[in-house]
């Protein structure tokens, strides 16, 4: 087995809920696109040391982590899997909130506004 087949069969412990699923493929409908995966990763910033990344990404990196939902493809790069192990990505629309959530069990603290964690 090569290298580029272990790569593109590499999978990541991140979840995408039914929710945020739906509403991925709502806000991709509306683009017009099908070429888009989700990709999720953290770098350093923020107020309390790592900050999210989440964002429609058409490329595909060597070493990326792809795992599917739905039809709904989920992509983690490698140096960002091992702060993101478990977490759960979810679609909040409420009053108070409406977006993307991140629930990180790795998060030892973050911010008051949740964009940050450490």
């Amino acid at each position: 087995m090569s290298v580029q087949d272990q790569t593109s069969t590499a999978t990541h412990g991140v979840v995408l809920t039914d929710v945020a699923a739906t509403k991925v493929k709502s806000l991709l409908a509306q683009e017009g696109r099908d070429d888009l995966r989700l990709r999720i990763g953290v770098q350093p910033g923020g107020c309390s040391g790592l900050i999210y990344q989440l964002y429609f990404d058409e490329r595909t990196l060597d070493g990326d982590a792809v795992r599917d939902f739905d039809g709904v493809e989920v992509v983690v790069d490698r140096m960002s899997a091992p702060y993101l192990e478990g977490a759960t990505i979810d679609f909040a629309d409420t009053i108070e909130k409406q977006g993307f959530t991140i629930d990180n069990p790795n998060a030892g603290s973050s911010c008051a506004c949740g964009d940050s964690f450490s």
